[in-house]
């Protein structure tokens, strides 16, 4: 495997900024994920990876080699496309031997099917080698197109969203699969996704892209802790973190910079109390927790609970917060930089 290093990566399609002086290193056997909203710039800056695209400003490497203007043939990197992208015509069997039949290549026969049979045990295919892919499900055939990828063994491992067509249940047990296969090779890959739960339980590190700027790099806990901006806390967590006005609080004890309290939904404590500020507008069971929805002010905040805790719809409460992260009138995080600063409680009436 390989590492990728961008420098100063920009790109533009007419006047619309893709990329704007994008730096990142990926380092060799990483799970390094993207993540950001439609338009963000993740899909331009893996097809400059693949090649597929060229940059305006920026260098990129694979390993210890300057890429920037390679060919895509030249740069030993693997793609996973969002759709299947498989030979319909073929078998199995020969959609994952294709790259190996390549011209630049030309395994002989026995490699061939022993790399194949193989590969089609790692992804869980292995008995289904003989059926032609339009007779496949959904997650069957992304099984192929991510097998496909994994036969040749390449330098680096590109993935566009490959699990966002599966529904829920089909993608909870490929992200799991994808994440072990990726360790037992020690693989290098770079991954795209607009679903932080695929970010959170798959990366090394996740780097949250935004209008082409890259925001924040980190692990999943860096990031959820301590978020650059609002924006960055909002990408991360289920449901969102709670972002309130200061000025909708009241005189507090709070920096004068600070524009926005956020506190995530285990961050904040309800207390029974017919005088309370808060009113109970809704009670979502989950089993194994309970999301408590208040009105407060005019704003709604969601709030964790216990999932034997009786809390009824309509009743007053008290709301202390803890934890909480402070932003400016900007989105910056006032504690970005360093360790999520230790807050006193913070009781809100």
């Amino acid at each position: 495997m390989s590492r990728i290093t961008l420098t100063g990566i920009s790109k533009r399609f007419g006047d619309v900024v893709a990329l704007a002086d994008i730096s990142l290193a990926v380092a060799d056997g990483e799970f390094m994920v993207l993540l950001g909203p439609t338009g963000a710039g993740k899909t331009t800056l893996l097809r400059l990876v693949a090649g597929l695209e060229r940059p305006e400003a920026g260098s990129i490497s694979i390993g210890d080699r300057d890429a920037t203007h390679e060919s895509p043939a030249s740069r030993d990197v693997s793609f996973v496309f969002q759709r299947y992208s498989l030979y319909p015509h073929l078998t199995v069997f020969e959609n994952l031997a294709f790259p190996l039949r390549a011209p630049a290549r030309r395994f002989p026969a026995a490699q061939i099917r022993s790399v194949v049979e193989k590969t089609a045990q790692l992804v869980r295919i292995d008995h289904k080698l003989s059926t032609p892919v339009t007779k496949l499900s959904g997650g069957e055939m992304q099984r192929v197109a991510i097998g496909r990828a994994l036969v040749r063994r390449p330098s680096v491992y590109l993935m566009d969203e490959p699990l966002s067509s599966l529904d829920a249940k089909l993608r909870a047990e490929l992200r799991l699969e994808l994440k072990h296969i990726q360790r037992d090779l020690g693989a290098t890959i770079l991954y795209v996704t607009h679903d932080q739960t695929e970010a959170m339980t798959m990366a090394t590190r996740i780097g949250i892209l935004d209008r082409g700027e890259l925001i924040q790099v980190g692990t999943a806990r860096e990031i959820y802790e301590n978020p650059v901006t609002a924006e960055v806390a909002a990408r991360l967590g289920t449901p969102r973190i709670n972002l309130i006005p200061v000025a909708s609080l009241g005189e507090r004890n709070l920096p004068k910079p600070a524009a926005l309290v956020g506190a995530r939904t285990e961050h904040i404590r309800l207390t029974s109390d017919p005088g309370g500020p808060g009113t109970v507008t809704m009670v979502e069971h989950l089993g194994n927790e309970s999301h408590v929805h208040v009105e407060l002010g005019g704003r709604e905040l969601v709030c964790l609970a216990e999932p034997q805790r009786a809390i009824a719809t309509g009743s007053r409460v008290g709301v202390t917060l803890s934890n909480f992260l402070l932003f400016d009138d900007h989105g910056r995080n006032l504690d970005a930089g360093g360790r999520v600063s230790d807050r006193s409680e913070l009781v809100l009436a």
